[in-house]
This record gives structure tokens, C-alpha cells and sequence, in this order.
């Protein structure tokens, strides 16, 4: 099915522009409850993985709330913000009650200035934000002055009603942006340079090397040392993080493409199919065909 109100990308995930029509006046954002009856688009498939061309931004009030946005798990508490941008895939969990409020942005609604002020197309920036007690007063203050904004149609004529909008969700944004900047910079800071240089050349090479070792060697760090700066800055063993990348880019390959499974594990480092579907249902829970099967 492709019509106006969903269409299917080739990887077989449906996208959902933004729901126009059911935004008061017409203009080209939402802002209300989540919860029951405050669903941002009728026929989403919300408990299914599905993709969106407008922006999400969630403030909640209540938590743990478990959300997958682009094949990752976040779990957000009262007072976090999730930010989900256009053409992401995400999921909502059948088991977090939602509550607090949904920002949805239809893209081009702000001028490009404002976009670029913004950030809007970060996609390098996290998801997911713990503002401080500051920031978060700060920003539910500019979201409850846009939200009345927007259910106030009565006292400005429309163009002056969508002026006022834009100018309100621009304060906000910038906001969110501020806060989604430093949580990346505080981030980069505390992340130690030997794990900056193992992340980075497990970029580059996870396609073909899987080995600690090799990645220590070709780095000039004992194993022992590598060992404690991964941990130190993930939680977990090298192994770990390069079986990570691999089965992320093994899964955005597997929703996103058409490829045969061998040809998937080959573009990961797995010539012999068997031994890549026994890896990928061992860190996953699911053979790689059920995978997309349940993607599609």
C-alpha cells in the first residue's frame, strides 16, 4: 500500500510522513499528551518498527519507559527527553506506559537559518537527553508556552497564529539543541583516548577483523590495556564492542537492503553463512531471517 498517508520504502519498513490533517489549523507541528488516545498518527504500526519523515521529541513525566530507535534500546526516566529525527526507525515497547508530551515537527516548518541554528539534522547527536534540574524547568516551561500557543486559534488570525509557532518552537529547539550539543561534548571529554583510537579503527575495520588481539597489535597496546580503557568507557570487553558493531551493521543491512543472507555475512566478516546466522542468533535471540521477517 502507497498513498499519502504511508508508503513502503524498498527495505519493506512503512514510512509515515507527517499526519497534516491532524494538526489544529493545519500547521506544521503537534504538540499534546502520550498515552492512550494521544497516538501522533492513527495507523502507525506504534509496537512495530516502522519509519518516520518528521521530527519526535518526547518529554516524560513518567518511567522506564523502552524505546528502539535505529536497532538501539533506551530506556528513559521521568524528567528525559527522546529525539527522534526524520527517516529513523523506531518501535514502541508494549510494556512502558507512556506519559508525559510528544513535540511532532513536520520538516520545512522553520526556515533553513533556524534548521541550521538548531541542529535539527544531527544525526550524530544522542537520542536520548537527561537535562539537569535547570535545563529541565527551563525547557518544559518553552514547551508549555508552545503548547498553549498552539491550542490558542482564537485571538490571532492564521499567519500571525503560525508566525507566533514558529518563533515559540524555535526557543524550545534551540534549548533541546543546547542540551543535545553538551551531552555529546561531556561525553566525548570523558572518553579516554584509548578507547577513541580502538573505536575508531574498529570503524574502519570490523568489516573484516574481528580479533582483539589484532586490533591491540596494530594499535601498540598490551591486551590488558585495551581491556581496561574499553570497560572503563563502555562497560564492556573489546570482544563485546566489536561483536556490537557487527551485528548493528548486520541488522541495517538486513532491514535496509534486499541482499541474501550469505552476502549479509560477508559484508561483515563471515564468508561461511552458517557460521554468521549461528553468530547472529547468538547475540541476538533470532536467526537473521527471522530478523527481517520481523521487520517486514
Amino acid at each position: 500500500m502507497a498513498d499519502r498517508t504511508q508508503q513502503a520504502d524498498g527495505d519493506g519498513i512503512r514510512t509515515f510522513p507527517f499526519p497534516i490533517e491532524l494538526a489544529v489549523g493545519g500547521v506544521g507541528l503537534q504538540i499534546g499528551p502520550m498515552g492512550a488516545g494521544g497516538t501522533w498518527h492513527a495507523d502507525a504500526p506504534l509496537h512495530r518498527v516502522h519509519r518516520i519523515d518528521f521530527h519526535v521529541v518526547m518529554l516524560f513525566t513518567g518511567g522506564p519507559v523502552r524505546h528502539m530507535i535505529d536497532f538501539a534500546e533506551y530506556e528513559a526516566e521521568a524528567g528525559d527527553l527522546l529525539w527522534i529525527r526524520p527517516g529513523q526507525v523506531h518501535r514502541y515497547s508494549r510494556d512502558s506506559e507512556y506519559r508525559g508530551t510528544v513535540l511532532t515537527m513536520q520538516p520545512g516548518f522553520l526556515p533553513r537559518a533556524t534548521v541550521e541554528a538548531t541542529g535539527l539534522y544531527r544525526y550524530d547527536l544522542p537520542p536520548l537527553l537527561r537535562p539537569g534540574p535547570a535545563q529541565l524547568s527551563a525547557l518544559r516551561a518553552a514547551l508549555d508556552q508552545l503548547r498553549r500557543e498552539y491550542e490558542d486559534t482564537s485571538t490571532l488570525p492564521l499567519s500571525l497564529h503560525t508566525a507566533v509557532l514558529r518563533h515559540t518552537l524555535t526557543a524550545f529547539l534551540l534549548r533541546l539543541a543546547h542540551l543535545a550539543a553538551s551531552s555529546a561534548e561531556v561525553s566525548r571529554q570523558q572518553t579516554d583516548t584509548t578507547f577513541t583510537r580502538f573505536r575508531d579503527a574498529v570503524e574502519r575495520g570490523f568489516a573484516t577483523q574481528h580479533s582483539v588481539s589484532a586490533y591491540a597489535d596494530a594499535l601498540g597496546y598490551s591486551r590488558r590495556t585495551l581491556v581496561r580503557a574499553v570497560r572503563a568507557a563502555t562497560g564492556e570487553t573489546p570482544k563485546g564492542f566489536i561483536d556490537k558493531r557487527v551485528v548493528l551493521e548486520a541488522k541495517r543491512l538486513l532491514a535496509h537492503t534486499d541482499m541474501p543472507i550469505g552476502r549479509v555475512g560477508v559484508a561483515v566478516g563471515f564468508p561461511d553463512a552458517a557460521n554468521f546466522s549461528k553468530f547472529f542468533q547468538l547475540h541476538t535471540g533470532l536467526t537473521p531471517v527471522a530478523f527481517r521477517a520481523e521487520l517486514r
